[in-house]
């Protein structure tokens, strides 16, 4: 199948920049949040009464223009969303023009994005109108992961020469490792929105929106995940150190384990000292980063689209 059937330069990085932006949106939400700007614009798809902007007679102060602003990157996200479509359907084309296997996996992969961003803004709305209700908040992040997640996937494919044939590359206990870790990561992200959903972060300074779990007993469990999450990395590059075929699932590893480091770092320091408005954005930062690490491990476990001469040579490099 050969390297022609990699998306070309220009197409992948149009699927870079919707994954950039599918997590710095996740960021700005924190910042929404932490600041208690959640209802910094009242109503939906209003900002104020009567108004599709701020007006000088909210009573929200500043918090109406953090909440406008995110409300703005949504716009952003759609476009980037729309440009990835483009990009699909642009490359699609050329495959049919250049005789290639199509691979109708990358168009459908580039349209979440876009289906993605629909549904979080009739979430958000939904956010606005039930007062900040923390199953709500929590489903508005989980979504955006999903989003992340198949950004990922559309960035490592559209890289590949192709979708078959799909070879393992690693051998079946590394894979069952690797995915092991991937499994206990989302464990750890969806135990640190219960913890961001029960603590004093809960969107609004005049709501009091929050699960009903004690803080300190989730703090506690999320921080156990994060143990296992770590054992398990390390479990991954001494796996990979021991195969010379697995070069590519040790860098990634080690960079993941970096990222997972300074998590860990972050996340007691704002445990111990309050939950400090600044450490938590920089732990949500983390949080996203460390999920994109961990989804590019899977890449690494195998190869697809080579044949069986290439994936000798693969093999070797």
């Amino acid at each position: 199948m050969g390297t022609d059937g990699r998306s070309p330069a220009w197409v992948r990085r149009v699927y870079v920049a919707n994954l950039v932006a599918q997590g710095a949106i996740i960021v700005t939400g924190a910042i929404v949040r932490i600041t208690g700007s959640g209802l910094g614009c009242p109503t939906w798809p209003e900002c104020a009464e009567g108004s599709y902007i701020p007006t000088a007679t909210q009573a929200e102060a500043w918090h109406k223009y953090v909440e406008f602003g995110n409300r703005l990157l949504t716009f952003v996200l759609a476009a980037l969303a729309i440009a990835a479509v483009i990009a699909a359907l642009a490359d699609a084309r050329r495959r049919r023009a250049a005789d290639l296997p199509p691979r109708p996996v990358l168009t459908v992969l580039a349209v979440v994005p876009l289906a993605g961003t629909v549904l979080q803004a009739v979430l958000g709305g939904i956010t606005v109108l039930t007062g900040l209700h923390p199953t709500i908040v929590a489903a508005h992040f989980l979504v955006s992961i999903a989003l992340v997640a198949a950004c990922v996937a559309l960035v490592a494919r559209s890289g590949e020469p192709g979708d078959q044939p799909i070879v393992w590359t690693a051998p079946r206990p590394v894979v069952v490792l690797t995915y092991a870790l991937i499994a206990v990561g989302l464990a750890v992200v969806i135990l640190g929105v219960i913890v961001t959903g029960s603590g004093p972060h809960s969107g609004d300074a005049e709501t009091e929106a929050r699960f009903s779990f004690d803080p300190r007993t989730v703090s506690w469990l999320h921080a156990d995940a994060v143990f296992l999450f770590l054992g398990l990395i390390i479990g991954v590059i001494v796996a990979a150190s021991l195969n010379a075929d697995l070069g590519t699932l040790r860098r990634r590893a080690l960079i993941l384990a970096g990222i997972a480091g300074a998590q860990g770092v972050v996340g007691y320091t704002q445990y111990f000292t309050g939950l400090p408005e600044l450490l938590v954005g920089i732990h949500v930062l983390g949080a996203v980063a460390t999920w994109v690490a961990l989804l590019f491990l899977a890449p690494a476990l195998r190869t697809r689209g080579l044949s069986p001469a290439e994936e000798r040579i693969h093999a070797y490099q």
